[in-house]
């Protein structure tokens, strides 16, 4: 018992630091908790992707709904699945991810580091995924983070863009296709629903 006892310790304080590291969007989002009625979502998907294989197969996942129909919660519902599974794992908006690229630039290798640093997690959450135009050097940096990843860990992107849109939004060309096909291989793809979820939880409270 005693043993059982130190070991269940040791385990809730790794999975309580590697939640605290995580920073999620939605730190107490729970797969348990989805709301399901009327939204379309496909449930059996999702309680597989609970399990977190798909982090041990290297693939990603696509969740793509308009804005408020829950993608930020269902990606860190799954991410806290990973992190009580004692994977290591971040979210992050886009936004700030570029955010910390401009400002480490003019550090010595300071994209380097930042490169290492989100290529190092086993499972990456990337939130508002294509929400603005990315110059050609965001670009470039946005497909050297996901080549690194690619085939060596998972990143869930969650995106207001069907892939059809993807293309263009990623400036069409070589690069645009680059970046794509190291995503959408060996990925899965999520609908958010047909309901805002926002307006929904607000007139239930």
């Amino acid at each position: 018992m005693l043993v059982d006892y130190v070991f269940q310790e040791k385990y809730n304080g790794k999975v309580k630091r590697l939640l605290k590291q995580a920073r999620f969007r939605i730190p107490n989002a729970e797969i348990l908790d989805i709301y399901y009625p009327d939204r379309g979502l496909n449930r059996d998907l999702l309680l597989e992707l609970s399990t977190c294989q798909f982090v041990h197969n290297y693939s990603n996942i696509i969740l793509q709904g308009f804005t408020g129909s829950g993608k930020s919660y269902l990606a860190c519902s799954i991410g806290r699945q990973a992190c009580k599974q004692s994977i290591r794992t971040r979210y992050i908006r886009i936004p700030d991810l570029l955010m910390e690229r401009d400002e480490t630039a003019a550090e010595k290798r300071g994209i380097g580091k930042l490169l290492t640093k989100y290529s190092n997690y086993k499972l990456l959450l990337l939130d508002e995924w294509l929400l603005n135009d990315y110059s050609d050097e965001k670009l470039h940096f946005l497909f050297e983070l996901i080549e690194r990843r690619y085939d060596a860990a998972s990143t869930i992107f969650c995106t207001q863009y069907k892939l059809e849109d993807w293309h263009g939004r990623l400036g069409g060309g070589v690069l645009a296709d680059s970046i794509m096909d190291r995503i959408i291989h060996k990925s899965f793809q999520l609908y958010s629903g047909d309901i805002n979820m926002r307006e929904f939880l607000s007139k239930r409270s």
